[in-house]
């Protein structure tokens, strides 16, 4: 049976679902030329009343068997981060809750986790109250965050913060704000550089629109602490950037990786180095890459590149513009996967992107084999594209 697939031009054009799905082989040693997180999202309460801007409701036991799905396969949870929606729909309560119940799942199951610090908590620039923030208010907004999730027991990862990109003054208010809370720590945290094209707040982190001038002060902080420094995270969408400053990371600190377009050949790495990886698309591509992952435990690496490189064009379909809004299609995906039981997400950002997108981004997922049961993902993607009008065959 054929699906009919509405494209970007308007139309309507015929797609063949693939019979078999890509089985990977099942679990074995842990991973471990690479540290690989997979930035997981979280799953709606769809029966809950709670639309754009109430707070968030959330599926626990949804959320959590997606995590020990993904630990089930060697791969690390980065919870609490932009692809659980930080910022856009999960509000503070909702992810200090996501943080102990994660952090409690970890330790029964023995999965690795660690947790996004922020300031969420704080009220939106934007508004009175935002605008007469302080640097100070922004450093004791971090504190409390960061007791949180080392009371969890979980690493922490320093996330880039909107009230500090907008109270900031100069480069001098980050390397004094992240001096402070480094030397607090009471464990090694990650670094997380978010670019703008995730979260246009964050323009100008660092102190700089200029990338090369923000780079320096980002390296300058690396550098003052590198034994609070476990590793930084780059999420800026450059690969060259990347490579360049994981060239200048001081001996131990590891460089994760979080440009979902060009991670193989991050993680592959060169002569010089590689990254490790914390990934929002490793969400839906979680077994998969497991797997590629461990055939780059024994040295292959163009086995490695044939099992990845094939899930670049989704990837790339996923994070295009506006970027933020990836979220959208790694849902879609978890829903027509089997992992949950609707396509909702909190504050009802399944409406983000049009169905010609979404139908894509069916289409790549299925091409690869990510669908553990392709007939199901089959029927749900029939079921969503009957609401939106476009039925028979």
């Amino acid at each position: 049976m054929t699906l009919r697939l509405p494209d970007a031009a308007g139309g309507l054009r015929r797609y063949e679902p693939r019979a078999e799905p890509f089985v990977p082989h099942a679990p074995g040693t842990p991973l471990v030329s690479r540290t690989v997180y997979a930035a997981a999202h979280v799953v709606a309460d769809p029966l809950a009343d709670a639309g754009p801007g109430a707070p968030a409701a959330v599926d626990w036991d949804a959320t959590l068997a997606f995590r020990r799905h993904l630990w089930s396969h060697g791969l690390g949870v980065a919870e609490a981060m932009d692809t659980a929606q930080r910022g856009m729909g999960l509000d503070w309560p909702a992810a200090a809750e996501l943080i102990r119940r994660s952090a409690a799942e970890a330790r029964s199951a023995g999965g690795r986790v660690a947790c996004g610090v922020g300031t969420d908590q704080l009220p939106d620039a934007a508004s009175p109250e935002g605008a007469a923030l302080t640097v100070a208010d922004v450093r004791h907004a971090y504190e409390e965050q960061l007791a949180l999730v080392e009371e969890s027991g979980a690493r922490a990862v320093l996330m880039a913060s909107r009230a500090l990109a907008a109270t900031a003054q100069s480069p001098d208010d980050y390397l004094e704000t992240y001096a402070h809370l480094l030397r607090q720590a009471a464990e090694p945290v990650v670094l997380h550089w978010l670019g703008p094209m995730f979260d246009p707040a964050l323009d100008g982190y660092w102190g700089s629109a200029d990338l090369d001038t923000a780079t320096r002060t980002f390296l300058d902080v690396v550098a003052a602490h590198p034994d609070k420094v476990d590793g930084v995270k780059i999420s800026l969408l450059d690969a060259a950037r990347e490579v360049d400053l994981r060239r200048r990371l001081p001996r131990g600190v590891r460089c994760y990786t979080g440009d979902d377009f060009h991670y193989p050949d991050l993680m592959a790495g060169d002569e010089h180095g590689f990254s490790h990886a914390l990934l929002g698309v490793l969400d839906p591509l979680g077994p998969l890459a497991a797997e590629a992952v461990r055939v780059l435990d024994t040295g292959d690496v163009t086995g490695f590149r044939a099992l990845l490189d094939p899930t670049v064009p989704l990837a790339r379909h996923l994070f295009g513009a506006p970027t933020r809004f990836y979220k959208t299609g790694v849902v879609l995906l978890a829903w027509l996967a089997g992992h949950q039981s609707h396509f909702t997400m909190v504050g009802g950002l399944q409406s983000a992107r049009s169905l010609p997108h979404l139908a894509r981004a069916y289409e790549l997922a299925d091409g690869i084999g990510l669908f553990p049961d392709p007939k199901l993902a089959e029927d749900r993607m029939r079921t969503l594209l009957a609401l939106y009008g476009v039925t028979g065959e």
